[in-house]
């Protein structure tokens, strides 16, 4: 029996087969689970993507940003799951920065509103997929988002950051406010992975040259498997009394200094 057999999930934030979210779906289907996708934009390819995984996923159009998409959502979704629709399970996988906001210069250049963009993508986001799936979640249900730790300031990410700072104060509010229904919410925060992601932020070669040799427990950055498995082992029952939780799986690098 698979860690999450007979479990319900909504993954967003797929974009190609090296995306974690892809990934962390791959390994749920593995361990039992039901999936639906999310995709936004390129929806050929989303669709494309989800034809490779074990078993072909359901793919619904989501833009976190329109409001008319994310109050449609459970009408879209619920069709994909059953005479008795329900979640057990969201992955929030998104985030989104505007180039003048990531790399030299952009903290201190950036206008607001590239910055509210990606503030409100990459931050608000979480709040808003969460209370648009309600109707949906109940007792035991986990809701878990993708995060980089922020507690420090790193190299060219700049108001990224400052996006990752807020999401994760965002999860310790939805934390006290969903408790009461049973409902968890956690935060993965990931050492870095090579995903296209990634290749956006200026600069991301220093935190590949640096995070092997400082991580205890060493660090492979075209390795998304880890990653994807502290996923799925947070949208699991084996945490019921975590909430509100940055889970890491990042090698250990947070735990040591220079």
């Amino acid at each position: 029996m698979g860690l999450l057999e007979g479990k319900k999930l909504l993954i967003t934030g797929v974009i190609t087969d090296a995306s974690l979210a892809f990934h962390a779906a791959k390994i749920a289907q593995e361990q039992g689970a039901e999936v639906v996708l999310t995709g936004f934009g390129r929806m050929r390819l989303v669709e494309r993507i989800a034809q490779r995984l074990p078993k072909p996923a359901p793919v619904v159009e989501l833009d976190v940003s329109n409001q008319e998409q994310l109050d449609s959502l459970v009408e879209r979704v619920s069709p994909h799951l059953g005479d008795s629709p329900s979640l057990d399970g969201v992955l929030h996988s998104i985030g989104f920065a505007p180039a003048s906001c990531l790399g030299e210069g952009a903290f201190l250049n950036a206008p607001w509103e590239d910055v509210a963009t990606t503030i409100q993508v990459s931050a608000y986001s979480f709040k808003s997929l969460s209370t648009a799936l309600l109707p949906l979640l109940g007792p035991g249900a986990s809701i878990v988002g993708m995060d980089f730790d922020n507690r420090q300031a790193w190299p060219a990410y700049d108001w990224m950051g400052v996006a990752k700072s807020t999401l994760e104060s965002v999860t310790r509010y939805l934390a006290r406010d969903l408790g009461p229904k049973g409902i968890r919410v956690n935060l993965v925060a990931a050492g870095p992975v090579k995903t296209m992601a990634a290749k956006s932020i200026p600069g991301f070669s220093a935190f590949e040259d640096n995070w092997d040799s400082r991580a205890p427990l060493g660090w492979d950055v075209t390795d998304p498997v880890p990653v994807a498995k502290t996923v799925c082992a947070v949208l699991s029952d084996w945490l019921p009394t975590t909430t509100g939780s940055m889970v890491m799986a990042d090698g250990g690098f947070h735990a040591v200094g220079v």
